[in-house]
């Protein structure tokens, strides 16, 4: 069972602003408003306490696949990105077939049911064959609703998020079953016009997945998807910080247009996270690792990232020159929020689960809780 601690001392980022020199109370699982009798007391002081990191879209860790691994596989990947200060993990699937795909939604959902996971994202099958990036174009396919419908009923009841090409066939409608059933239809893979993007944001899509990368570029005459995105106060941004899918001054567009409240940071990361260079498959794809930049062997695509959220965190605030506050709502408040779990995550509250991250003055990860248990102790 978890104990009884004070952490106290270190700057502490709650949803109201920074307290300096402030305390952030465990009791239990849960963080509390008042210091239970006895409990232990922790200096933090020099060090910032946020909260733990949530990732929406990410595809495994640590050598392991959530798309293709064994249930011991998926776990492994979890407790790698854990250690990298993200307690809140969505499973995300490639483009595979549909039996292979119902088959792992269904192993997946057991997974989020015992609390390791928090849901499953699909992306793929159904993105356009022109921005199909690291995803089998054989294996891509239309929109149908029934085939949404499919993957959605064998998740029972875990899917957070499908990724559509929504210009395609059946992409509108799905988009709208999506809505009903309160999940995140997400525009992503897509070649669709600046008209047919916001048709799919009246819909009700409500996510851009990784934006501008595997979309049209924004053009003058032309503005495409990314415009549509960006100008829409309903739509949640995804933005990759790891200096290789994104040039500064593209993120920098980006946050400051849509601002932080619409920003949620993610890794859509692979089996290389926090593992090392190497070849590695994502679904039927080989994929190589070099220098911590992942690309398809044949081809040259980007294949997905080998980014963990502290080292995002890390860039946002150093590189990137973003608030810390604005920070943590992207990396963790809003995620939360978009999965329906921010009664639990995502903030520092009395009452929400003890996931916390602890960073030193320079930003780097020295201590991660979760449910009030230390991942990586600070001490």
């Amino acid at each position: 069972m978890a104990a009884e601690k004070v952490l106290s001392g270190a700057r502490v980022v709650l949803p109201t602003g920074t307290v300096d020199g402030g305390r952030v109370i465990v009791d239990g699982t849960r963080i509390a408003g008042a210091a239970p009798e006895g409990a232990e007391t922790i200096d933090l002081t020099g060090h910032w306490i946020v909260p733990g990191f949530v990732d929406m879209h990410v595809h495994g860790g640590g050598g392991a696949s959530f798309t293709s691994g064994t249930p011991e596989d998926v776990l492994k990947g979890v407790q790698t990105h854990r250690e990298h200060g993200t307690t809140t993990i969505v499973a995300s699937t490639v483009t595979g077939e549909m039996d292979f795909l119902a088959a792992r939604a269904g192993l997946l959902s057991e997974i989020v049911e015992q609390g390791d996971l928090a849901g499953i994202h699909f992306e793929g099958p159904f993105i356009s064959p022109c921005r199909k990036g690291a995803h089998s174009e054989a294996l891509l396919r239309d929109p149908d609703p029934a085939d949404v419908r499919k993957l959605m009923d064998a998740a029972r009841g875990t899917a957070k998020m499908f990724t559509l090409a929504t210009e395609m066939r059946g992409g509108l409608d799905s988009v709208r079953m999506l809505a009903e059933n309160g999940v995140i239809a997400a525009i992503g893979h897509t070649d669709a016009t600046y008209e047919q993007t916001v048709e799919a944001i009246d819909a009700g899509a409500t996510v851009a997945t990784h934006l501008f990368n595997a979309m049209p570029p924004l053009g003058h005459r032309e503005p495409g998807p990314i415009a549509a995105l960006l100008e829409d106060e309903r739509v949640t941004i995804e933005l990759i910080n790891d200096g290789t899918h994104l040039h500064p001054a593209s993120l920098e567009l980006a946050y400051r247009t849509a601002g932080s409240s619409r920003v949620a940071f993610i890794t859509d990361a692979m089996d290389a996270a926090g593992f090392g260079d190497g070849i590695y498959h994502l679904g039927p794809l080989e994929v190589e690792v070099k220098d911590g930049v992942a690309r398809l062997v044949e081809g040259g695509s980007i294949a997905g990232s080998t980014l963990t959220l502290d080292t995002a965190f890390k860039r946002a605030v150093t590189v990137d020159k973003l608030p810390v506050e604005d920070v943590v709502r992207s990396i963790s408040a809003n995620p939360a929020r978009l999965l329906g779990v921010d009664d639990k995550v995502g903030s520092l509250e009395p009452g929400k689960d003890a996931d916390l991250v602890v960073l030193d003055a320079e930003f780097n990860l020295v201590g991660v809780m979760r449910k009030g248990e230390w991942v990586i102790d600070p001490k």
